[in-house]
């Protein structure tokens, strides 16, 4: 039960008994009039609890827009039920108009909608229908909770798609070379066409050569059809926070732009996000379903305060990488997680494969390490150079190993990223 805003100026009458009549009968009086009225209209109310709630489904919705959430509500009771509803979601679902005026009759269903706003990626959770049934006075209601569970998963914005272009460009025009005359491995046969002054004479084919009375070459183009596998390191040191978004998130942005333009290429995507478990796999999409299915397998994966298992997620790759892949690790570059971590295994991943280190670096740390005003601002300056050194360390030894590196702010990584991709196809290194 709860009473209205009308409940006080009725309250309010009383006063004017007491004032001519003082006492404790004139007191008690009114207050019985008063609660006598309460119950009354209380008892005429329509009962909430004789609503059912039935949601019908959500869209997956991206990060940054806005879905309906669509609910029924039905009357079983035998009286109309006059009043609000609150429909309750998570916070970060972003229920913003989340309570609605209502009159249902007795055996009539409404149709509401919510809209959402989801500030969060992953998956959003309803909660309770509350529902505050008045009386014909409008002064006292009957309130009740109706169990309503329900969910929308929000996906990962990819922000970084406006770079797809212009990489695509550059990827045609890369395809559209007249030939990248090196045999060997990383190339496959494009076309045949004459000889020319400068032609390397290992590509000459010596059967067209036979057949058409003149000197043909092979020209070669990198290939396609290649493996390409992203692996979304999940532990602890990828929830730490970079501007307003976890570094995770921001790894999934650039990993959703690489995959676009891999997919684009001909080459195969797999995703693997793990620290110490698997957390989403995706393997074996076409090129049509690759970025469906990759932002509905991230949507839901979090970061957890656990450090990461690298000889795990080693064994994982190299039983399901048999050929030589592209493996591209999405981790930040934290000194003693990469040194204890990630060294040991490096070696095997690189005797197999080709691998790239990406990582989201915190454009803040550039901006303390500039710091001068006070003392304070002096030792956050030195911190921050500190790390900027551990960091030029790490990125030296993975490159002594050969791995390719790019570390890069969370706007800066996805196109950088991108562009080493291109820079390996380039060179038939894939």
């Amino acid at each position: 039960m709860t009473v209205s805003g009308r409940a006080v100026p009725l309250a309010a009458i009383g006063l004017v008994p007491v004032v001519f009549w003082p006492g404790w009968g004139s007191l008690l009086g009114w207050a019985g009039v008063f609660v006598v009225v309460v119950a009354a209209d209380l008892l005429m109310a329509g009962s909430p609890r004789a609503l059912r709630v039935r949601r019908e489904p959500v869209a997956t919705v991206r990060l940054g827009t806005s879905a309906p959430a669509p609910f029924v509500l039905t009357n079983t009771g035998r009286r109309t039920v006059r009043g609000s509803l609150r429909d309750a979601w998570q916070p970060s679902a972003g229920a913003g108009a989340d309570r609605h005026p209502l009159e249902l009759p007795a055996g009539q269903s409404r149709r509401l909608v919510t809209t959402l706003g989801p500030t969060r990626r992953g998956d959003r959770r309803a909660g309770d229908v509350t529902v505050r049934s008045f009386g014909p006075l409008g002064v006292a209601a009957r309130q009740f909770s109706l169990p309503a569970p329900g969910s929308v998963r929000v996906l990962p914005p990819f922000t970084s798609r406006k770079h797809l272009p212009s990489k695509l460009a550059r990827l045609r025009e890369l395809d559209g070379r007249t030939s990248l005359r090196v045999r060997g491995q990383g190339t496959e046969f494009d076309s045949l066409r004459d000889y020319v002054g400068g032609d390397d004479v290992r590509s000459i084919d010596w059967r067209a050569t036979a057949r058409r009375s003149q000197v043909v070459v092979r020209t070669w183009r990198p290939e396609r059809d290649r493996r390409v596998l992203l692996v979304l390191d999940t532990s602890r040191t990828s929830a730490a926070r970079v501007g307003d978004e976890p570094r995770l998130d921001a790894a999934m942005d650039a990993a959703l732009l690489l995959a676009a333009l891999a997919s684009r290429a001909g080459d195969r995507v797999d995703l693997l996000a793990m620290d110490r478990r698997v957390r989403a796999r995706v393997e074996g999409a076409g090129r049509s379903d690759l970025l469906p299915r990759l932002v509905t397998a991230m949507a839901p994966v979090e970061a957890d305060l656990v450090e990461a298992d690298w000889a795990a997620i080693a064994s994982t790759v190299l039983t399901r990488m048999s050929q030589r892949a592209l493996v591209v690790l999405l981790t930040p570059l934290e000194g003693a997680a990469i040194e204890e971590g990630l060294m040991p295994v490096i070696g095997r991943l690189c005797a197999r494969h080709r691998v790239v280190v990406a990582s989201v670096a915190d454009p803040r740390a550039a901006a303390m390490a500039d710091g001068r005003g006070d003392a304070y601002s002096v030792y956050g300056a030195a911190a921050a150079g500190r790390a900027d050194l551990d960091r030029a360390a790490t990125t030296a030894e993975l490159r002594r190993l050969g791995v390719d590196v790019v570390d890069a702010s969370p706007e800066e990584l996805p196109p950088q990223l991108a562009d080493r991709y291109l820079a390996l196809k380039a060179a038939g290194l894939l």
